[in-house]
């Protein structure tokens, strides 16, 4: 019997946060699959889990408890899993971390799809990305990450600031090979990280199952295919 149920749709994305965390800390889970989510979101709020507008939506077995929203959920597992740091400057700090990962899947998607991408969209994006990508090398910076050793906060590759940070960045540049070459130039060390993190066993599996599973598909829909057209123009 699995752990979790997730609610989230058949790609990547936000959901795939959630399910990084979990396969990180080796708790199993259910999909819910497509057809459930449509069926739970046109449903009334009476019946819902959780009062949501969207996934990802989280069900916590054991706790019977349910949350929704990609921070809040990570946070929970990070809390309930033991994966957030000791102090509290450094849990506020991850805190910053999870919510700047959901502003950069915003903004990428130029929220969630009100507009679509065009070259001139894209070329006066590039810019924005490149300072999105440096706040996490400084961050880094002002924690002990380098080149080749450390972690985005200090301590071993065991926190959710870790595992969120790897899991934006690898699942976006291995869909989008002009966004890893502009994180290589902008973000060295935090690509180095990436890279470290993303290969742990748990994760790299995890990857490798999203391949087979989803394919090339990142976010899906209008916005993706608008998205690939300007990065492969």
């Amino acid at each position: 019997m699995s752990d979790y149920t997730l609610y989230y749709w058949s790609v990547p994305f936000r959901g795939q946060f959630v399910r990084a965390v979990l396969a990180y800390a080796g708790k199993t889970w259910t999909e819910g699959g497509d057809d459930a989510i449509s069926k739970l979101m046109e449903g009334h709020m009476k019946k819902m889990p959780v009062p949501f507008m969207g996934p990802p939506l989280l069900i916590d077995k054991k706790a019977e408890f349910a949350i929704a929203e990609m921070p809040a959920i990570v946070l929970y597992l990070g809390e309930t899993l033991g994966l957030m740091p000791a102090t509290r400057a450094l849990r506020a700090t991850t805190m910053k971390i999870v919510n700047d990962t959901n502003d950069v899947l915003d903004e990428i998607t130029l929220d969630g799809g009100r507009q679509m991408w065009t070259q001139k969209r894209w070329h006066d994006f590039v810019p924005r990305l490149k300072k999105w990508m440096s706040l996490w090398e400084e961050t880094g910076r002002r924690h002990g990450l380098k080149a080749d050793l450390g972690f985005l906060l200090g301590g071993e590759a065991s926190g959710i600031a870790d595992i969120v940070t790897a899991t934006l960045w690898s699942t976006m540049a291995d869909r989008f090979p002009t966004v890893a070459a502009i994180f290589e130039e902008a973000a060295p060390m935090t690509a180095g990280l990436t890279r470290r993190v993303a290969h742990l066993p748990p994760l790299a599996k995890l990857a490798a199952k999203a391949r087979k599973d989803y394919g090339d598909a990142w976010c899906g829909g209008e916005i993706e295919a608008s998205l690939r057209k300007v990065l492969e123009a």
